[in-house]
């Protein structure tokens, strides 16, 4: 049996250097947890590592490494552990906000609260640039429930930023 040869250092540091801001990001928003998003950030990049696959085009590797994200991500949440564990305070597991500016950080917690099935689509498309079509292959979803997923999650934001960013 032939062994699939091991993508070399220099590689996976290019794709990281890409990549990696979209791989966390995308962890840090499914999980909620920064330790978690860490864990599944290093599972993601490993596992491209090991596999050898070859992309004939980056959207391809993009979509790829996004998918395993959302995959490493939900088996993390779904940890039986996760399920026995409750939190010290309310609110712990929201993490820190990663912006500067207090907006940004206020608009990212506010994002946080949202349930995961809205939280994902608004993370990608406004993080991460992602059409709806491209939303709806990394969540395995059709792309109009990925606009529906974006409709909803946009008009629990503007509840949770009422009288902040928007007018009651």
């Amino acid at each position: 049996m032939e062994e699939k040869p091991l993508r070399t250092g220099g590689e996976l540091e290019k794709v990281m250097d890409r990549y990696q801001n979209m791989v966390y990001g995308l962890a840090l928003a499914r999980t909620g947890s920064a330790a978690d998003a860490e864990d599944v950030f290093q599972e993601v990049f490993l596992a491209y590592f090991r596999t050898g696959k070859t992309f004939r085009e980056e959207e391809h590797r993009k979509a790829w490494l996004l998918r395993t994200a959302v995959n490493m991500s939900r088996r993390v949440t779904s940890a039986t552990y996760r399920k026995k564990v409750v939190p010290l305070e309310a609110g712990e597991n929201i993490p820190a906000a990663p912006f500067r500016a207090p907006e940004e950080n206020r608009v990212w917690q506010a994002m946080q609260a949202l349930p995961e099935n809205y939280r994902l689509p608004i993370y990608l498309f406004y993080f991460e640039e992602l059409s709806t079509d491209e939303i709806a292959k990394a969540l395995s979803i059709r792309p109009g429930t990925a606009r529906m997923r974006l409709s909803r999650g946009r008009d629990l934001l503007r509840e949770l930023l009422k009288g902040e960013y928007f007018d009651e």
